[in-house]
């Protein structure tokens, strides 16, 4: 399972790279989001995959039970989706001006406006 989830990793991030590097604007934000998502997955695979227990100590016990699954991982994902939204749509809004601004999408003709 550790191998297939590494070789999604590997292609997410390859996908998101390649998608970064197009001329088009819409799809760097693709990419970005790609990458987004490849990050949150290393994550969770290097968390380590549990079919456990919630990460919760029983009433009167001491110690957790065996088997459970690592609460932080699941905490920095769920950091890392707000993070990612909130840039995803900050991205989208400024992409959106500046093609109502200059009429293209094209990061060639972009340069071009620079005067």
């Amino acid at each position: 399972m550790d191998v297939l989830l590494a070789i999604t990793v590997g292609g997410l991030y390859a996908a998101g790279i390649y998608m970064m590097l197009r001329r088009s604007v819409v799809k760097l934000l693709i990419g970005l989001g790609l990458l987004s998502h490849a990050a949150n997955l290393l994550i969770f695979t290097a968390g380590g995959i549990v079919r456990g227990r919630v990460p919760v100590i029983p009433e009167g016990g001491t110690q957790p039970l065996t088997g459970i699954a690592d609460p932080l991982p699941q905490a920095l994902i769920l950091t890392a989706i707000v993070i990612s939204f909130a840039v995803l749509a900050f991205a989208l809004v400024l992409i959106y001006r500046t093609y109502q601004t200059v009429g293209t999408d094209d990061v060639d003709r972009l340069k071009a406006t620079d005067t």
